[in-house]
Parts: structure tokens; sequence; C-alpha cells
């Protein structure tokens, strides 16, 4: 019989008190990004408020499958680590596209449905690539992770993009408080109060929030006590070429990027994620998927949001996330539960956010240590990757005039570095060395030939 001692964090089963709490945490500090997809689709497309609050459950029911699916895992789905997830914003923009162009909900479905199926196809081959993923590479894409989201906490700080009163500095006050409630319960309160430090901040935050005339519970007198999503609600699903197409550019670069979280909360767990287990998480994000264009949702992938949640509450569980899931089945299956978290304003999320989209960076630059940097190659690997990966989240217009296909790869910070990191790392240590002779270049300590080996084996020695 394995003692405690034998299971690995990941695999522990914390008590059922701590399970709701750590789950309920991990299910605030993403809900308001997995609502605002159908949000931006529903709102492009001009959908009645009754549709709308239909999308939003869909959403947040086929959440919670997806990610009991990748946490829990059957077969060869899930990649049984602690990962969240949810509706991926790379996809967007082309399906207000396809929406907008005559094709509807349906056609959205249509392309959705055959990308999860590709993601699945791919998942092995991707798999294989993991041996491109180097600490160095590694390291820069979940620093870019983290970079990327900041200006996400920091929009929710001021109100929430859009908002009226967006940047008043009562909105700021409120997110600061709340990030000082997180960092000094992460400071001085016991153990276990320490690794629910965002949701305490959070729930100061919404006590602060509501006397103060921050929050508005008027949607949760309108919504449903009970809804349940049923497939193909909005119309059997079309496939139109031009749709898949594009759907198909986005399943390339939601593989991308849950490779990075992938790897991150690999890194973060002390549980190194292997080709196979990535086959599987990505397998799993391909039939979240399929799932979506089945019950009135979008394409998924695993938020980056919570991997910082991982790190800062160093609580490995994947059970806790499971437990995050099961929450989010019930929140899209009790609309008025729904309703309620939705009240939370956005500057309270804000403040949490700093904390966490912060640590992913911190992560970030964690793995970066492990590497020699030994002469300048690995410098300007991380140096370009990081510029590119930065440049649509500084300047988000940047590639308005490209086309279309260029911007959903490139407009997505993640993947633009993560490519970028895995093209200059070949670039410069995979290559054959071509600086001189061979006698120079060992002369210089250079790898003759390049090769895996031979830039690996110094930064083994430098951990």
């Amino acid at each position: 019989m394995a003692t405690t001692a034998d299971v690995h964090p990941v695999d522990e089963i914390p008590p059922v008190r701590q399970l709701a709490a750590f789950g309920l945490q991990h299910v605030l500090a993403m809900y308001a990004g997995a609502v605002a997809v159908p949000l931006i689709v529903g709102g492009a497309l001009k959908l009645s408020p009754a549709d709308l609050a239909y999308l939003i459950t869909a959403d947040l029911l086929v959440c919670g499958i997806a990610t009991l699916i990748q946490c829990v895992g059957f077969w060869r789905f899930g990649v049984r680590l602690p990962i969240m997830q949810g509706c991926t914003f790379a996809a967007v923009s082309p399906m207000v596209l396809i929406g907008t162009a005559g094709g509807g909900l349906p056609a959205i479905y249509g392309s959705v449905i055959v990308a999860g199926l590709a993601i699945m196809l791919l998942a092995p081959l991707f798999g294989r690539l993991l041996r491109f993923f180097p600490p160095l590479v590694t390291g820069t894409v979940i620093l870019i992770i983290g970079v990327s989201l900041l200006p996400v906490a920091g929009n929710w700080a001021a109100g929430g993009a859009g908002a009226k009163d967006f940047g008043e500095p009562r909105n700021l006050a409120l997110a600061g408080f709340v990030l000082a409630v997180v960092l000094g319960v992460q400071r001085f309160a016991p153990a276990f109060l320490s690794r629910i430090a965002v949701l305490l901040g959070i729930a100061a935050g919404l006590a602060v929030a509501v006397p103060f005339g921050f929050t508005d519970f008027s949607g949760v007198g309108d919504a449903d006590w009970v809804g349940v999503s049923t497939p193909f609600h909005f119309g059997a699903p079309r496939f139109r070429l031009s749709a898949i197409v594009s759907m198909l550019v986005v399943a390339l670069v939601t593989m991308t990027e849950t490779t990075g979280d992938l790897i991150a909360v690999g890194e973060l767990t002390g549980r190194k994620v292997e080709p196979r287990p990535l086959a599987d998480g990505l397998r799993a994000d391909g039939l979240s998927t399929v799932l979506g264009g089945v019950f009135n949702t979008f394409p998924y992938t695993a938020y980056a949001q919570n991997v910082g949640l991982v790190g800062m509450t160093r609580v490995r569980s994947r059970w806790v996330v499971a437990a995050a899931g099961g929450i989010l089945v019930l929140l899209g299956l009790l609309p008025k539960l729904g309703a309620v978290v939705a009240a939370i304003p956005a500057p309270v999320l804000g403040g949490a956010g700093l904390v966490m989209f912060g640590t992913v960076a911190a992560s970030g630059l964690r793995t970066l240590a492990r590497v020699g940097f030994k002469g300048n190659d690995d410098l300007t690997v991380v140096a370009v990757s990081v510029a590119i990966g930065l440049l649509p989240v500084g300047v988000p217009t940047v590639y308005a005039k490209f086309p279309d296909w260029f911007q959903t790869v490139m407009n997505s910070g993640i993947s633009a570095g993560c490519l970028s990191a895995i093209v200059l790392n070949l670039l410069f240590n995979h290559l054959p060395v071509k600086r001189g002779s061979a006698a120079g270049a060992q002369s210089a300590g250079l790898p003759v030939g390049g090769g895996e080996e031979a830039v690996e084996q110094p930064r083994e020695k430098a951990v």
C-alpha cells in the first residue's frame, strides 16, 4: 500500500475542504477569460440576451468537462497535470469573420469540429517535437506567457476594457487593496491560508466592493436556476472550406500555446512533460474542441492564467484543478450561480491577476537560470524571442495590414514568441558551426557540428 511519501504531489488528493477552496480559487482566476470569448463572439453576431446567456452557460459546462478530461484523463486523453481548460482567444477574430460573413454560428461550429479532429490527429506529431524545447526555449516561452498576460491584469485593475470608468483611481485603489491582501496573507498567514491567498484576496475585495457600489447583481435575478446545453442548439453545423482552413490555422496556434503551458506546469510541479503525456494533453484539447462544436461553444486550450496560480500557491495536485472543473460544470448547469460569480468586479480580479501572471514570468526566469549563457547566442535567442512575443502585446495593430492567417499566428504573442524561440534555437545551437575552422571553434569552446548533445551538456553542468 502506497504511503503519502510514495505519492507524487501532482497525484495527492487534499481533504475535501481544501479541494473546494483551492478549486474555487482556480475558477475565479479564469472565469473572466472564460466568459469573454462567448461574449465577444455573441456580441459581434448580434445575438439576443437569451442566446448570449445560453452561450455562456454552454461554455462553462464544456470548460468543466474539458478540465476534467485534462486533469483526470482516460485512455490516451489528458496530460494528468493541474491544467485548467478554457476557450482560446486565438479563435475570436476568425470566428467573428466566419459568423459575420453569412455563415453564422453553424458555420463556426462546423469549422470548430474539424479543427478539433485535426488536433487529435496531429497530437502525436507535436509530442515528437518535444526535443526542440530545451530549457532555453521553455524558459523563454514561459517568460513570454507571463509578461503577455500582465496587460490583461492591468485592464482588469483599471475597470475592464471598455468600461465607462476605465482608469478611475477608485478602480486601481480596489485592485491595490486586493493585491495588498494577497501579499499579506501569503507572507503572514499560516501555511494553509497562504495557499488560498488569491481566494481570500478576492473575497476581501468583494466585501469592500459591495458597499462602495462596484458590483451589479441585477443579472442574478434574471438568470435561470437550471440550464442544460443541448447538441446543435443553433442548428446543424455547416462545413465551409474557407472557414475550415482559417480554423485549422487557429488549431496550430492553440497547439503551440498549449505545448508551452503544459511544459510550464511540468516545470512548476516537478513532473517533466514527456512526448507521450504531451500528445495525450493535446489530444484532450482536440476532443474538448470537438465537444465545443457539438455543444454550442468554441475551441479549447490550456489557460495560462491558472499556470501562474499553481506556481504562486505551490499546490500541485491535479485533483484540485479537477475540483475546479466540477465547479465549472455546476456553474454551467446552474446559470444563477454563474451570474453570481460574474458579478465580481474586474478590479478585484486585476489585483489578484498581477500576482499570478507575474509569477508565471518569474517561473520563466527560474527556468532560464538553468541555461549556461556562454557567449551571446543564447542571449540573442531570448532577446529576439521576447521582443517578437511582446510586439503584438505592446502594439496590438502592428500586423493589421497583413493577411488574416498571418494575423492569427502572429497576433498571439505566445505563439509568435514560441515559434521564434524554436527557430532561433535551431539556428544558433543545432546547425553546424560556420565561424571558421573546426579547430578555431574548439579553441573558442564552441561545439563542432552543433547538435542537441553538444548544446545541452554544458547546461547540465551549470545546474
